[in-house]
């Protein structure tokens, strides 16, 4: 009789102990929601210019002495602009897909150091997307994010090291990424919950393809004069152009 109580005992203890997580069905349990796909015979396009209104500031001068494997010439990209377009403004979709879903991108995103300058200055990566980082330069680096929303990190990568591989779990623009080996070194990595982005190029020109059809807002981002909307509302297999421009203080 003893015998008997104690079993029973037992197993009310075991069932009384068991951690939430282990029920079947427990929060946390689920799999991630399946993307939403997209209809490529529908999918829709946008695409523009980014223009600078007033003189284009003259780029600050670097000095890169302190260590003699960074050679050459450096400005600062604060503002990089030729013939009145602006380069480097990040433009994304930030409204429009309500509870939309997107996978994450199995292809790395790659940020190089190169002549102890940041390759490339800004730069759009998926939240959950593989970044990878490499030391081109014959002398150390010290990679240094600094995020609001995500997880900060600070890690050396010595020459010809093995690529650093990292990701940021949160959507944040244009956080900062800076070297504390070499001060002058930075650059911004926009981590969004969608593919659809782009980094204007020096003929201050971007292009974002396959959108469904809807209605959304594009955010054009730049470093120094900050955040533009404008509203789209794109139709089955269209191609608009939206075009901006931010204007020197």
């Amino acid at each position: 009789m003893l015998a008997l109580c104690a079993i029973v005992g037992l197993v009310l203890l075991t069932a009384c102990s068991k951690k939430p997580s282990e029920e079947s069905g427990a929060p946390g349990t689920a799999a991630a929601p399946a993307a939403t796909p997209i209809d490529p015979a529908t999918a829709a396009s946008v695409s523009g210019t980014v223009s600078l209104a007033g003189t284009a500031p003259k780029p600050a001068k670097i000095d890169m002495s302190q260590d003699p494997a960074c050679k050459g010439p450096n400005t600062a990209e604060t503002v990089v602009a030729g013939s009145g377009k602006l380069a480097n403004v990040f433009v994304y979709v930030k409204e429009g897909f309500g509870n939309r879903t997107f996978d994450v991108p199995k292809d790395s995103v790659t940020i190089d150091q190169s002549g102890c300058k940041y390759h490339p200055h800004v730069l759009g990566v998926m939240a959950g997307q593989t970044l990878k980082i490499v030391n081109s330069d014959p002398t150390t680096h010290n990679i240094h994010p600094t995020p609001a929303d995500n997880r900060e990190w600070n890690e050396s990568q010595p020459p010809q090291s093995p690529a650093l591989e990292k990701t940021f779990a949160r959507e944040e623009i244009m956080l900062p990424v800076k070297c504390n080996q070499h001060p002058w070194m930075k650059m911004y990595v926009n981590v969004v919950k969608t593919p659809f982005y782009a980094v204007t190029g020096p003929d201050g020109k971007f292009e974002i393809k396959g959108l469904p059809p809807g209605d959304y807002t594009l955010a054009f981002v730049q470093e120094k004069m900050g955040t533009q909307e404008q509203k789209v509302t794109l139709a089955a297999k269209d191609s608009k152009t939206v075009d901006a421009t931010f204007k020197t203080q």
